[in-house]
Parts: C-alpha cells; structure tokens; sequence
C-alpha cells in the first residue's frame, strides 16, 4: 500500500478561496457554523461508527460497481484512477482525484486526513469541485481560520459504516458522524439516487477503508431535503 499522506499541512491559504457560508442549492445559512462550535471532537466521532445505519451487505465495491455520470471525469490509469484508488484508504486515495481537489485542501486544514485514513469502514459523500466553486468566498475564510467550526460541516459527509449504493437505498436515511443533526436522507434508485437533495455524480468508488460517493452539492448540517 502506497505511504499515506498527512494532510495537516495543507495550509489555510490553500483553502482561503473556498466558501461554505451557503451552500447555493442547499440554502442552509449560517445556522451550520454557529452549530459546529458544540459538537463532539471530529476524531472521537469517528471513532465510534453508527449503529443506526442499516446493514447492506459489508458496503465494498469494486472498480465494476462503479456508476454515474461524473465517472467519465476519472482518470482511466493512474493512482488517481477507480483501480489506483482501491489500495489506499479514503483521504489519500481522494488526494490523488482531480475530481476532489478543494475538498482535499479543506481536509487539510481541518487536520481530518490522518482521522479518515485511520477509520475502519466509512461510507464518504464527497463534493466535488464544481460543488466548492458554486459557494462565495467570505465566510469560509473565517471558517479556515476556525478548524473546530469547519470539522463538523466535512464529518457530516461522513458515516461511519460501509455501504454500497443499495445499502443506502435500503436504509433510506443514515446517521452522519456530525454529531448534532448528522442524519442523512438517501433518495431515489441506481442513477438517480440523492443524498440531502445533492445528485450523485460517482457512486459506489472503493478505497482500502470507505466506499465513495461524488457528490454535486457542499450539505450543510441541520438540513434535510
């Protein structure tokens, strides 16, 4: 297995242009960073997967099981491909994806890389860039410079338990690892299956430790469409 990387230095400059202040499509305000203050540590959270999430299957794919649109974004060799991501776990094999390159910075400068690596089966939702470039600018900047307020909002894209696309549809709603208003509703079926609203636009991507799930929308804490 390739050496995993450390994402704690990944700077606050490199992040400064993204916004979480409000998610365009999302429309959830600032209520999810004034919330982000009382949540629970980011790493213990992760430490104790959810046991409200519904059983489908052990959730591990593999590069066939792969779908969606996005996927065609993906490159076809490489580390950063469906095949080289399969070996490393989740932070690290994003790293490599030119599809989750701002998410990877925010990561960083939450210092949750070495955390998401470490966990033991994850189901990720991750935004992909478009999702970032869609937000403003302002309040991420304060959110950069405020880890334990910008922790919650990425761990809320997080479960704690593997699942492939139809233990998601099976359960219908999951329970994030925020830990104040983390739940997670899962709609619709193969292609056309949402998570809070936001399309999938790669699904069922394997890593060593999570199945991932590329996403076209930041999801915000506190809502639920």
């Amino acid at each position: 297995m390739r050496n995993v990387r450390r994402f704690a230095g990944a700077g606050i400059a490199a992040v400064a242009m993204l916004s979480i202040a409000a998610c365009g499509s999302e429309g959830n305000g600032d209520e999810a960073g004034s919330e982000g203050t009382e949540q629970a540590p980011a790493s213990s959270a992760m430490e104790s997967p959810s046991s409200e999430a519904a059983a489908g299957g052990d959730g591990v794919t593999t590069a066939s099981d792969v779908y969606g649109p996005g996927c065609s974004q993906v490159p076809t060799e490489g580390e950063g491909s469906v095949q080289g991501m399969i070996d490393d776990p989740v932070a690290t094999a994003a790293s490599n994806n030119p599809l989750l390159t701002k998410l990877v910075a925010a990561v960083g400068a939450a210092d949750l890389g070495d955390t998401l690596n470490n966990a033991e089966a994850l189901t990720v939702f991750a935004p992909a860039d478009p999702a970032f470039d869609a937000l403003g600018e302002e309040k991420f900047k304060e959110l950069a410079s405020k880890p334990d307020e910008l922790a919650p909002i990425l761990t809320y894209h997080v479960v704690g338990q593997r699942l492939d696309r139809e233990g998601l549809v099976e359960a219908g709603t999951v329970e994030s690892l925020n830990t104040s208003g983390g739940e997670l509703k899962i709609e619709g079926e193969g292609e056309n299956m949402t998570v809070n609203g936001a399309k999938v636009l790669c699904g069922n991507v394997p890593t060593a430790n999570a199945t991932v799930f590329v996403i076209d929308s930041v999801l915000m804490p506190g809502t639920n469409k």
